[in-house]
């Protein structure tokens, strides 16, 4: 415990933790939109995965649990990253010329708590039904998936809302998956331009896929 408490109090530790949340954050997301697109099969499938995951119960609290541990780790490091950069330059430059930095890695402590504010909101408005106009249960507790979406993303606001945070997300995987593999020691002049590409590609699949549904529900496309 002390070599692990010594390892975090150093960058590369933080850096790898970094890391290792992201890549939980980053499975969680993918499976999250897996799931999500299953609105696409219609109220039967999306309706079953609902239920499927209530009747896991205690699994889902620890496995929600665990991941609520890891987005507070990963804000942490980050914030401690943050502060470390800040003292080490605290006179800031007269005038920012980014050469090598992207948008998306000037951002990444704005995109941050945009999408820490947007889960518990999207917490409230489709897990726990609480900021939701017509929330519906099915019997047994489920939540009725399909309903709730249809009606929840009816609102052009709450769509318009979830876009944009889809967005930040989006920029906030492009520097988040590259800064990853650099943790990890993918770092090679090789192989560096396929890995900016593929944490762009990435960033990019998982984006349309989340905005593609309430974009459809606005233009109808449900049953």
């Amino acid at each position: 415990m002390m070599r692990v408490a010594r390892l975090y109090e150093s960058t590369l530790g933080k850096k790898m933790v970094m890391a290792v949340t992201g890549v939980l954050l980053l499975g969680f997301v993918i499976a999250h939109l897996i799931g999500n697109l299953l609105f696409y099969l219609g109220p039967a499938a999306l309706n079953s995965y609902g239920a499927g995951l209530h009747r896991l119960g205690p699994i889902l609290w620890a496995a929600r649990l665990g991941l609520l541990t890891a987005v507070v780790l990963h804000i942490w490091a980050a914030v401690q990253l943050w502060r470390i950069n800040r003292a080490a330059r605290p006179v800031n430059y007269r005038k920012l010329s980014p050469v090598t930095s992207s948008y998306a890695s000037r951002t990444m402590m704005w995109s941050g708590p945009i999408l820490a504010a947007f889960i518990i909101y999207h917490l409230l408005h489709f897990t726990f039904g609480t900021a939701h106009p017509d929330f519906r249960e099915q019997a047994g507790g489920a939540p009725e998936v399909y309903h709730n979406v249809v009606v929840g993303f009816s609102q052009i606001p709450v769509s318009l809302a979830y876009i944009v945070a889809m967005a930040f997300l989006g920029f906030h995987l492009m520097h988040g998956v590259w800064s990853m593999f650099q943790s990890i020691g993918w770092n090679h002049p090789k192989y560096t331009p396929l890995l900016r590409k593929s944490a762009v590609v990435i960033a990019a699949l998982i984006v349309l896929g989340n905005i593609s549904i309430p974009i459809s529900v606005l233009l109808g496309f449900h049953q």
